[in-house]
């Protein structure tokens, strides 16, 4: 089934996922928008991310962690922000690496967990890590593959680090669908609206540049798919009628 983004009428889909024909799914860096929206970002995050609606959407990402064992494993984590799914580890792991872009969050980290601990700060378009191949057991990704951009060069940089029957788990928004861009439109975009003037038009295309079925199939290519889930859970695989996909990938040699 296609996402609503791909058939629904031009004058929708600008309002619900960026006008993407006009702005394309690269920032300039230079924009004006752009460069408000560096600097409001943090405050955006904060006011709607970790409280309120977004706070519970975003906890049902992070169940994907229940009955995972993290005891004595090397965890490598893709933007943790401030760790908001602590709560539900289970077992202490070897080590934690945290890579982030974002100094602060990474300060915090050493704060937030009782073990060992590498806070690694790479510039947003750094598609290489310092960390050896075959290193990591877990790799964790919670809303950051939609931000990652091309994404096919990442996903290559986390399959060498990740030991061969390592596992990739986390959550994405369903970017593209029905259910995402509107409840975008109510919460996000009004925010955006309310306490800023950025054209939120432009942001969305440059934020979230990859919508969850592309991620889903180059996820696929690369990895073995152990569990996908949806919330909210309808008994349909459909990411046009959810808000967030979780999954659980294995390494594979290919």
């Amino acid at each position: 089934m296609k996402l609503a983004a791909q058939i629904l009428p031009e004058i929708i889909t600008k309002k619900l996922y960026g006008d993407r024909k006009k702005y394309g799914l690269v920032p300039i860096k230079g924009d004006a928008d752009w460069l408000l929206w560096q600097k409001e970002c943090i405050n955006f995050y904060n006011s709607t991310q970790i409280k309120g609606l977004g706070n519970y959407v975003n906890n049902a990402g992070y169940k994907v962690l229940n009955g995972i064992d993290l005891d004595g494993l090397t965890i490598c984590e893709i933007g943790p922000g401030s760790l908001p799914h602590r709560k539900y580890w289970k077992g202490t792991p070897l080590k934690y690496i945290g890579i982030d872009i974002n100094q602060d969050f990474l300060d915090a980290l050493p704060k937030i967990i009782s073990c060992p601990c590498d806070a690694i700060k790479v510039e947003p378009d750094s598609k290489t890590l310092p960390l050896d191949d075959n290193s990591i057991d877990i790799l964790l990704s919670f809303y950051s593959f939609e931000h990652l951009y091309p994404l096919n060069a990442y996903l290559d940089e986390y399959k060498r680090i990740l030991k061969p029957d390592g596992l990739i788990l986390g959550a994405i928004p369903n970017e593209g669908g029905l259910a995402w861009g509107m409840g975008r439109f109510l919460t996000s975009r009004r925010w955006i609206h309310t306490n800023t003037q950025i054209d939120y038009d432009k942001i969305i295309c440059w934020e979230h540049p990859n919508f969850a079925d592309k991620i889903l199939d180059e996820m696929n290519k690369r990895f073995i798919q152990k569990d996908i889930s949806y919330f909210p859970s309808i008994g349909l695989p459909s990411i046009n009628l959810t808000l967030v996909t979780r999954f659980i990938y294995q390494n594979c040699d290919v």
